[in-house]
Parts: structure tokens; C-alpha cells; sequence
């Protein structure tokens, strides 16, 4: 969850990463992971953007992963290959602060092999640097501080300047849930709490999906029945059939929740596991009735 909504940030707000980690005002455009025959190398995390000289490679984690260096060297001589005269600039970003010496690691060396990587640890930076930029707004909660709760009290007063209400609905529920990493649910709530999310199923919808995927919850009449078959294994499918019809009619229902809300379809998709298509075609349903 947490590295979709890193994604959706940066596609959207791509500019506002451009100034972070390029230091350039200059526009950025999504490059397709099929442009560099990605697979069978894991790509739906891979945050690809370019512009006419350079391409930016992002990659954001809450844990620390042994092949992140050798995916650094990957996604760098595959672009090569693809745009041998374009420079790159791959950055690993940790979102939660952790103990393990794997967040150092800045290359990747193999024999007479080195390749060099950036690595930002988010708990490490000074929060005023994300505020200078709405789609950064997010991260400043992970940011370097001694008082979470007046940051994010700050951010909440940052987002209320925002004037396109859609951006400012998509900063809100990026903030919303990056900021579970640190804090809890119910002083989130209390700080961000605002006309455009106010119903609690907002927050717990986008957080349920992402943090309890597959979990044990199904719809009533599934579970029923898988409960009323004689024999173990009819109980089992049926809880099993029960479980996976609940999990993606709450889905539909938390979908329409967020657009009801002024969530975008972007954001929904990405938090929740939907299908885009499935929320803009709920989101034509609901604008119907």
C-alpha cells in the first residue's frame, strides 16, 4: 500500500520530485517499465520518470530488501540499453526508520563490478524540506522531529492552502496513510479531520485494504455456509468463497465511499486494489443515481 501511494505522488506531483532529488524545475513524464523489457524483474513498485536528458529512478520501501542493489545496477543497464545518451539518477527512499545496516548500502559491487546508488532515509531529513511543495507534504511526518503530532498539525494547515480541491483530496489521503507509519489511527483522524473526509470508512477503507489484504473477513452468508457443511473441506470452501465475494463487494462499497468523498479514481485504484476501470466505471454509476 504504502509504495502505491509513494507512486501516485510522484506521477502526480512529478515536478515537485524533480525539485526535491534533481534540483530542476524541469517536466517529468511517466516511462513505462515495458519500454525496457522489465520482467521476469519485479517492476509494480518501479517508479520510472523522464524528461528529454534524464531519466529519474525511484524506488520507495517501509523495510530494507537484499536485492535492492543488484535491481539498482538492473534498471540502470536496462535504461542504458534503451537510452544510452540520457542520464539517470536512482534513489532508494526509506520511509520507516529501522535499526538494519541494509539502508546503508549505496552500491552494488560484484568482482571488478561497482555501481553507486543515492539511499534517503526519510527519518533522517529535516521536516521543513517537504514543505515546500504540496506533493511532498506527505512525507514530512517521517521526517526528522521530536513532535510528529505538531508536524502533522502543520502539514494539516499546509493542505488547507492548497486551492485545487482534487489535489488537495489526494494530498490529504496520501498524508492520511503515510502518516499510519508513525502515528496513531485516532490522532490522525482528529488532526486531518475535514469536511471532504470526514466519514470515518474513508480512512478505514483505504487503510483496511491495504494493511489487511486477504484478510479473514468475509461476507455473512459465506461464512454461514461454509460453517453448515457437514464435512471440513465444504466449510472450508465456503468460508473461502465467502471471504473473496466479501473482500471485493467492500471493496466496490469502499470505492464509492472515496468518490463520494472527491477521492480520485487514481488514488482509489491504487489503495484499495481495484481495478481503474472498475472505480470510474462505479464512479459514472454513482454520479447517475
Amino acid at each position: 500500500m504504502f509504495d502505491n501511494i509513494c507512486k501516485f505522488l510522484a506521477e502526480t506531483f512529478s515536478t515537485d520530485f524533480a525539485v526535491w532529488l534533481l534540483g530542476e524545475s524541469i517536466p517529468l513524464t511517466e516511462l513505462s517499465p515495458s519500454e525496457l523489457s522489465l520482467e521476469p524483474i519485479r517492476a509494480d513498485a518501479l517508479i520510472l520518470l523522464q524528461s528529454d536528458e534524464i531519466v529519474l529512478h525511484l524506488e520507495f520501501q517501509t523495510q530494507p530488501k537484499a536485492d535492492i542493489p543488484f535491481r539498482m545496477i538492473d534498471y540502470r543497464l536496462r535504461v542504458y540499453r534503451r537510452f544510452p545518451q540520457k542520464r539517470m539518477r536512482q534513489v532508494v527512499i526509506y520511509l520507516q526508520q529501522t535499526g538494519s545496516e541494509m539502508v546503508q548500502q549505496t552500491t552494488f559491487t560484484l568482482e571488478e563490478t561497482r555501481h553507486q546508488f543515492n539511499v534517503i532515509r526519510l527519518w533522517e531529513q529535516p521536516a521543513d524540506a517537504f514543505f515546500q511543495s504540496p506533493g511532498l507534504l506527505p512525507f514530512a511526518v517521517l521526517a526528522q522531529t521530536d513532535d510528529r503530532v505538531q508536524i502533522l498539525q502543520q502539514v494539516a494547515q499546509a493542505i488547507d492552502q492548497i486551492s485545487d480541491s482534487r489535489s488537495q483530496s489526494n494530498v490529504l489521503a496520501s498524508t492520511f496513510i503515510l502518516a499510519g507509519l508513525t502515528l496513531e489511527e485516532e490522532v490522525i483522524k482528529q488532526i486531518l479531520r475535514r469536511d471532504i473526509m470526514q466519514e470515518s470508512v474513508t480512512y478505514q477503507a483505504i487503510k483496511r485494504e491495504g494493511r489487511e489484504e486477504g484478510r479473514e473477513e468475509g461476507r455473512e452468508e459465506g461464512r454461514e455456509e461454509g460453517r453448515e457443511e457437514g464435512r471440513e473441506e465444504g466449510r472450508e470452501e465456503g468460508r473461502e468463497e465467502g471471504r473473496e465475494e466479501g473482500r471485493e463487494q467492500t471493496k466496490r462499497e469502499d470505492a464509492i465511499s472515496l468518490l463520494r468523498e472527491g477521492i480520485s479514481p487514481d488514488i482509489i485504484a491504487r489503495a484499495i486494489g481495484l481495478p481503474l476501470e472498475e472505480v470510474q466505471q462505479l464512479q459514472a454509476q454513482n454520479s447517475q443515481e
